[in-house]
């Protein structure tokens, strides 16, 4: 590579870096979806136990004076997610409590965070609108993984 380039040629070289329209190609981006993929691979996986839309056989058209829209609960290995979707935020406990943070995301990233208090206790707001997972990450050093909520 010649370094004695009048500033004449290093326009040229930064026009044509600049006007260059190459893609990335297919599989170096299917090669980074894969990799980001596993950057949870570490966290304990929680499985969702219970879920208050499977008490409801059908909708119910009655107004209630709930601000609860539904319960969820998530288990994983000696750790318990206790969640209530309402219409102002996703409230939420951690069982064994635990400080620490706790992240909705969806494919795209990051849609909202909270910290976890010394029991256990979070409020994510806004409420995630699309399908999210919960990382919840505490100071014990774990990192839960949720299965996905659809909203």
């Amino acid at each position: 590579m010649d370094l004695d380039w009048n500033d004449d040629e290093l326009l040229e070289a930064l026009r044509d870096a600049l006007a260059t329209s190459d893609e990335v190609p297919q599989a170096f981006v299917e090669a980074g979806k894969a990799a980001f993929v596993w950057r949870t691979i570490d966290a304990e996986l929680a499985a969702l136990t219970y879920d208050s839309d499977w008490d409801v056989p059908e909708p119910v058209l009655v107004r209630s004076e709930s601000a609860t829209l539904r319960s969820l609960t998530f288990a994983s290995d000696g750790w318990t997610i206790e969640l209530e979707l309402t219409p102002d935020g996703v409230l939420g406990q951690l069982d064994p409590p635990d400080t620490g943070t706790v992240t909705a995301r969806d494919d795209a990233g990051e849609l909202a965070s909270a910290q976890v208090d010394e029991l256990g206790f979070f409020a994510l707001r806004p409420v995630p609108t699309v399908p999210y997972r919960l990382v919840c990450s505490v100071d014990s050093g774990i990192t839960i993984l949720t299965g996905w909520v659809t909203p």
